[in-house]
């Protein structure tokens, strides 16, 4: 069935981002929100503009200024997503993993947040132009929540799920309390004591958790959940999660694990910020070096929305990429990692999510499945006219 607001359009003039390069002054065609030729398109000229897959974002928790922008002062969840909708649209962002944490830290990474992020996503992503994905990011101390939480993600319509583990093991198993202890506990709103206590009870009942995380793993793929592991730091780390069928990696911490996805054919996720600061900010290993040595599937958002788009334009600037291999990782590469077959790249019969640069590189018009979800300045007068 048709949507409304979906163009029939023929773009002429402008360079268009095929896989095997970029094609100069090319025509790309759409209808029925797919990229096709039909009869009675309207012709627009898009000289000095270049046209290319819309970016597919693997993983980002930049929308929590929006859902929660001070503490208490937005009620209206569904509002919240609705402006994360818009910052993904101009920063040209067609598909967007919303990465919510499902965590004993509380506060907006508590069950009790994720329940309301889930549900307002749910609520409003019909009636978004911006194909919107909720990720869970459990942690996976939480070994209370276990039982429950196949159930709430399949309520919550949940494909994917990412596990972590920030506990901090070192100073709990020497019975010491980490940095900023106080601090965290009064955003979760606990007792630093009582929270301090809660740590320690996690820690303590480390055994038990290769076991149950296990069953876990098994169920989410009997319901075909995709699911991935977060900051492997070892060989091992990847090995141990590989063998639970987590065949994706969140931000490896070494090179060392990035290697040890690769040569076992795991998908490796890299930070965009990473690349665009040069380097990591935890002092991790560099997604300039990994991509580099060829370790890198993806690119994700993490924090930041603006900088996939940079960060490839970045890749091809440098020289590290051609432009067709430093756009992909920002487009086919994570509709790959996502198994999304109808997107990521500029071909016929796929859909027609894409972002159309400016001269200076930045986001002049973003189209998801044919409609627009963001124009701005001198080219609305060129759809417009």
């Amino acid at each position: 069935m048709a949507k409304v607001g979906e163009l029939n359009l023929r773009l002429v003039g402008g360079d268009v981002l095929r896989p095997e390069g970029l094609e100069r002054g090319g025509a790309l065609s759409l209808a029925k929100g797919l990229l096709m030729e039909a009869a009675g398109a309207r012709e627009i000229d898009l000289s000095g503009y270049r046209i290319l897959p819309g970016i597919i974002d693997l993983h980002g928790d930049g929308f929590e200024r929006h859902v929660a922008p001070r503490r208490g002062a937005m009620k209206e969840m569904a509002e919240g997503i609705r402006a994360t909708e818009a910052e993904l649209a101009a920063n040209g962002i067609t598909t967007g993993v919303l990465a919510q944490f499902y965590s004993w830290e509380g506060g907006l990474r508590g069950p009790e947040f994720a329940a309301q992020v889930f549900a307002g996503i749910k609520a409003v992503k019909d009636q978004l132009v911006t194909d919107l994905i909720p990720q869970l990011r459990f942690e996976i101390h939480m070994l209370d929540a276990y039982e429950g939480l196949l159930g709430q993600v399949t309520d919550w319509g949940i494909p994917y799920v990412v596990f972590n583990d920030h506990l901090p093991h070192d100073r709990l198993a020497e019975g010491k309390k980490p940095p900023r202890l106080t601090g965290q506990a009064l955003k979760a709103g606990r007792n630093p004591e009582v929270h301090f206590q809660m740590l320690l009870d996690m820690h303590a009942r480390e055994s038990e958790l290769p076991a149950r995380l296990d069953r876990l793993c098994a169920d989410l793929i009997a319901a075909g959940v995709r699911f991935g592991s977060h900051d492997d730091h070892t060989a091992e780390d990847r090995a141990t999660w590989r063998a639970r069928g987590a065949r994706i990696a969140e931000f490896p911490e070494t090179p060392e694990a990035a290697e040890a996805a690769r040569s076992a054919g795991d998908h490796v996720i890299l930070g965009s910020p990473n690349v665009v600061r040069g380097g990591s900010h935890k002092g991790n290993a560099s997604a300039l070096d990994l991509i580099a040595m060829g370790l890198c599937d993806a690119l994700a958002s993490d924090y930041h929305y603006p900088s996939p788009r940079r960060a490839a334009l970045l890749l091809e600037k440098s020289g590290l990429l051609p432009v067709e291999q430093a756009w992909a990782l920002v487009s086919s590469g994570p509709a790959r990692v996502l198994g999304l077959k109808d997107r990521g790249t500029l071909e016929a019969g796929k859909r027609a999510d894409l972002v159309i640069l400016d001269a200076q590189n930045q986001v002049a018009a973003t189209l998801s499945g044919g409609r627009i979800s963001y124009m701005s300045g001198a080219i609305a007068a060129r759809f417009l006219a």
